[in-house]
């Protein structure tokens, strides 16, 4: 079992990527037969979360895009920022970072930033005093093979090409002092979303799936 220090350094060095791919399938392999009880999360922006392990301020998961992703409609947007540092290695598939500057607008607002507060299986999002615009700063392409960081604090979305599923190793590590944002309607109220659960059964044919996905590359 590689630690987060040992995945870290493996996506840091970027020489030996067979050692991912052979750890993250693994991992599933384990969750598939279930050696490993955990339940899949499938998450409001599109994807599929495993979330492998989590200890104190670090967690690793994998992500996981379908082909043919339900249709996204969040009650905010798509553009959001992490309360954490994330490094990310692509294991399958092209994933699009789309990095969004975000300008403090209070008299001519596009947008509202809102607060999650995630409590389980509910996110709550609240509704904060900042008004702002976004604009396009960066788009950044990855393709198997690669990976990618995204510091905490900072705008983005993350979408996959139509058609095409890809997966992710992911790395994050919680930074004191921030919170995880949306930006959404300049008029929109706090509320709750519930995430979607898998249950076992659910979890391991997942599992298996994104693994043929993986053993492609």
């Amino acid at each position: 079992m590689m630690s987060y220090a040992d995945l870290e350094r493996e996506i840091d060095r970027g020489t030996r990527p067979e050692l991912l791919r052979d750890w993250v399938l693994d991992v599933l392999d384990d969750i598939a037969e279930r050696r490993r009880p955990l339940l899949a999360v499938r998450h409001p922006l599109g994807f599929t979360c495993l979330p492998v392990s989590r200890t104190g301020p670090d967690g690793i998961c994998v992500h996981a895009w379908p082909a043919e992703p339900p249709a996204v409609q969040p009650t905010t947007s798509t553009m959001h920022s992490h309360s954490w540092d994330l490094l990310s290695h692509v294991l399958h598939g092209r994933v699009r970072n789309e990095l969004i500057e975000v300008t403090e607008a209070p008299a001519d607002p596009a947008w509202r930033v809102y607060e999650v507060h995630s409590r389980g299986d509910v996110d709550e999002m609240a509704a904060t005093d900042r008004l702002v615009t976004a604009a396009t700063a960066t788009v950044e392409t990855h393709s198997a093979g690669n990976s990618y960081a995204l510091r905490a604090g900072g705008f983005h979305t993350s979408e996959v090409d139509p058609g095409q599923p890809a997966v992710t190793v992911a790395l994050g590590r919680a930074t004191p002092g921030l919170c995880d944002l949306s930006l959404g309607a300049v008029n929109g109220r706090s509320h709750r979303i519930r995430r979607d659960r898998c249950d076992s059964t659910e979890t391991a044919r997942m599992a298996r799936q994104i693994a043929r996905l993986v053993a492609r590359g």
